[in-house]
């Protein structure tokens, strides 16, 4: 069980990083937007046009890769929806045990699916250097990619988190250790 707690600490230490390089582009997602929309109106003012559809798109994929890329962290931090009626009344033994399952029945299933069904339509759009149809535009396979990259991300950490509540199920990690050790 310790090597497979290494290896919860080594996907946590990864999506923690991405996570915290995800935070950034937040910054630059809005600055962008801030230009475009400053660029906008000033350029309607004086007649000229400041921005155009790639800053627009630019925007755009920051979003998505903030999202997608950010959901591993989002789990790793338990900042995911939960509806806990009862949950919250239930031992961190009991807690544990339905996150394992839901992880393990729910959660890695979903990611894998999501990456075997994207698959083809991603490599497509690899295949033909898909663009977008706006004049100016931005090629749109880098920005596909990420659905795998991100789901790929997603059920890495689920299976740490997976390892995490089998430990503390049995007995082998204290709950208040599972939070430190994922901050690692």
């Amino acid at each position: 069980m310790q090597i497979l707690l290494k290896l919860s600490r080594w996907i946590n230490t990864c999506n923690e990083w991405i996570g915290r390089f995800v935070g950034w582009l937040v910054v630059a997602m809005v600055l962008v937007g801030v230009w475009n929309a400053i660029g906008r109106y000033v350029g309607r003012a004086i007649g000229t046009n400041l921005t155009s559809n790639a800053a627009i798109e630019i925007q755009w994929y920051l979003f998505d890769i903030v999202f997608l890329l950010g959901a591993a962290y989002a789990l790793k931090h338990d900042e995911h929806v939960r509806v806990d009626v009862f949950y919250s009344r239930w031992s961190p033994r009991q807690q544990a045990l339905i996150d394992f399952l839901g992880t393990v029945l729910f959660l890695i299933p979903f990611c894998l699916l999501v990456i075997f069904f994207s698959w083809n339509t991603i490599a497509q759009s690899w295949q033909i250097q898909e663009m977008s149809p706006d004049p100016n535009g931005l090629p749109r396979y880098p920005i596909k990619s990420a659905i795998i990259i991100s789901f790929g991300l997603l059920s890495l950490q689920g299976i740490s988190q997976a390892i995490q509540y089998f430990a503390i199920f049995t007995g082998q990690l204290e709950p208040q250790e599972e939070r430190h050790e994922s901050e690692l």
